[in-house]
């Protein structure tokens, strides 16, 4: 048997440390999707009481020294390397917002498919502080994606402002369908349908405007 040097040994503990890569959760089907989006409540949305982030602990710690947004980053990236604290020091992600590419994680958000204001204004505020964290860390439906879904002032710089870059310019912040679909045209079916999967397993509701987006573009995918 060969005798594993001291430098090894640290690479190992280092590479068990870090989360086993997961498959990205698949949203329900369009027709499954048909199927909830008509069983999701209609309902005017309500910030009373008033939204606090506060109210949805991040990140949960998952595996090791791993927490959810590490785990994303592994599990949405190819190549991923991980260090002692389980922080991606390389690897390659493509957004799906907007297909833009990247090798640092810096350049990534998290980003929750249904925000967390939204889920607040939605049926989230009368959780417990528990479900809400279950929600903000889930990793089992398709709510949680590590993509680029602010404004990219590097790729502005280089790219003449067009349809999609113009879409790239506004934030995604806490806006449902009806205000905000991603820039690019191929993922927004799958949006739509993992908008769907996550509304109905939390029972949130949806306002008119959102359900109209929704039927609109469920009806086009």
């Amino acid at each position: 048997m060969v005798a594993l040097s001291a430098a090894a040994l640290v690479l190992l503990s280092v590479v068990s440390a870090t989360p086993t890569p997961r498959a990205l959760p698949t949203p329900v089907s369009v027709a499954t999707a048909k199927t909830f989006l008509a069983e999701l409540m209609v309902a005017v949305d309500s910030n009373v009481p008033a939204y606090s982030r506060n109210r949805f602990k991040l990140w949960d710690t998952i595996s090791g020294t791993c927490n959810t947004r590490e785990t994303v980053l592994k599990r949405d990236g190819t190549n991923v390397v991980t260090n002692s604290a389980c922080a991606a020091t390389s690897g390659n992600w493509v957004s799906p917002y907007d297909g833009v590419a990247t090798t640092l994680a810096s350049d990534l958000d998290i980003d929750h498919v249904v925000p967390l204001k939204e889920a607040w204004v939605s049926g989230a505020r009368d959780w417990t502080d528990a479900k809400r964290e279950a929600f903000a860390n889930d990793l089992t439906r398709p709510q949680l994606i590590a993509g680029t879904v602010h404004l990219n002032l590097t790729r502005l710089a280089t790219h003449p402002i067009d349809a999609v870059t113009d879409n790239l310019n506004q934030a995604k912040g806490d806006k449902d369908p009806a205000s905000f679909v991603p820039p690019l045209a191929s993922y927004v079916c799958t949006y739509i349908r993992a908008w769907i999967t996550v509304k109905h397993f939390y029972a949130l509701t949806v306002d008119a405007a959102e359900k109209a987006a929704l039927t609109k573009y469920i009806n086009a995918c």
